[in-house]
């Protein structure tokens, strides 16, 4: 269900939202004011305190995350969705352990990205600073509401966030902890908010948030991502869905090729770089695609094939059915993939370029030729050569946490990390210089 999604626990008017959304969204500008400044050291100390806090009140915590989780229950609500709004002891655990790891991260605010003394003689620098009000609008993975302050937090950013009403509970418990740990280490607890209400319209007047709200990030399916995107008059980042693809090169090895392409499809099949394609050349695909089709039946994945898949899975254990023009745009975020023989690496990489979300496209080949052909070539955050699709991450990229994978072009691209959350402005320093 989409975060946007009007529920009955969720029902204020426009005119009683409109304000109380902008209210918290003043209270966070003037925060980010208070926190951009900040040095590392005050920065860390609130972090180990938010963990300490999470561990300490354990107990809250999964008590108000037990209300979210009987109601998804109640309303029917998948199971791979219930499982990821739970809230364990160690799930709670694992998180502060996150929160610390932020905290001895680089912090990225006063870096310099480049400088020099110009022939005048002035000083020109160019400096890492806050974006000063994010705005995170997500689905129900109340982890999130957690490991979007922290990096708000570390970066000297103020964040509101706008969870979805099915984690409102579990949220509402971890909000009151960040805040009052925030507080008691001296920073403004304004610097983390949850914007308040659970209706469609409160996420739309976040989106109206403009000159109060900096940029704005959405964290979900495609449907909620499109709906920021279109409707938001606050910059957005897109983080985009992930139709991805492993394409096995006809000078592929064929172990590696199994491994890979099980790991990029099966490893876990709800994130967003999971792979949803396999594209095959023709010259490999009698001796691969048997093997591959018994590979994946083992792990339980479905293939939508094309015809001359379909024509090679006759003696294997494989469940294939017809794919479809649907298919091959689709994100399914399950055990199913879409596959297709290819007759070329410039016909697989014209496939990529009119079905892909532009997220992460994978080749295996013992080619340079052909690997280096199809960097060259495919146009994603991420090109992966003989390597899985779930390496794209910003814990795998040794970025430490990411706040999320952004498919746009504009100021951050991929995995962003600590970096992304910050803009850059320039610093003149002169001795009394006047331009003639």
């Amino acid at each position: 269900m989409s975060t946007l999604t009007t529920t009955a626990a969720a029902t204020e008017s426009t005119e009683a939202t409109e304000p109380t959304v902008r209210d918290v969204a003043r209270r966070a500008r003037t925060a980010s004011a208070d926190l951009a400044p900040l040095p590392r050291s005050r920065k860390d100390a609130a972090l180990h305190a938010v963990a300490d806090a999470l561990e300490a009140r354990v107990a809250e915590i999964v008590e108000a995350n037990a209300e979210d989780v009987a109601r998804a229950r109640e309303a029917g609500t998948a199971e791979s969705v219930i499982d990821r709004l739970t809230l364990t002891p160690e799930r709670i655990a694992a998180i502060a352990s996150d929160v610390r790891d932020v905290a001895a991260l680089p912090d990225p605010v006063g870096e310099v990205v480049r400088g020099s003394t110009l022939p005048n003689g002035i000083d020109l620098r160019q400096v890492r600073v806050p974006l000063g009000v994010v705005g995170i609008i997500y689905e129900a993975r109340p982890n999130v509401t957690v490991d979007a302050a922290a990096l708000c937090l570390k970066s000297g950013n103020a964040v509101l966030l706008r969870g979805s009403s099915s984690a409102y509970s579990s949220n509402t418990a971890l909000v009151a902890v960040l805040r009052d740990a925030v507080e008691a280490s001296g920073l403004p607890a304004d610097a983390v908010q949850l914007v308040p209400g659970g209706s469609r319209e409160s996420a739309h007047e976040l989106m109206r948030a403009r000159g109060l709200v900096d940029v704005l990030i959405p964290r979900g399916g495609a449907s909620l991502i499109r709906t920021v995107v279109e409707q938001s008059t606050v910059p957005v980042i897109e983080t985009g869905t992930g139709n991805c693809h492993v394409y096995v090169d006809a000078e592929a090895d064929l172990g590696t090729a199994v491994e890979i392409l099980l790991n990029s499809k099966a490893h876990r099949v709800s994130v967003c770089n999971a792979a949803e394609t396999l594209l095959v050349h023709r010259d490999i695909a009698e001796a691969f695609l048997p093997r591959a089709l018994d590979a994946l039946a083992e792990a339980g994945v479905t293939v939508h094939g094309d015809e001359r898949v379909r024509a090679l899975a006759g003696d294997t254990k494989a469940t294939v059915v017809e794919a479809t023009e649907e298919d091959w745009e689709t994100e399914y975020l399950s055990y199913d993939i879409a596959a297709a023989v290819v007759d070329s690496l410039d016909e697989a990489v014209a496939h990529i370029r009119r079905w892909s979300s532009g997220h992460t496209e994978a080749i295996v080949t013992t080619s340079q030729q052909a690997a280096r052909r199809f960097t060259q070539l495919v146009d994603s955050t991420t090109v992966a050569v003989n390597a899985s699709t779930r390496f794209t991450d910003g814990g795998q990229f040794g970025f430490g946490a990411e706040i999320g994978i952004s498919t746009q072009k504009l100021h951050a691209r991929g995995p962003m990390g600590l970096p992304e959350l910050t803009s850059t402005k320039y610093i003149v320093t002169g001795d009394g210089h006047v331009r003639p």
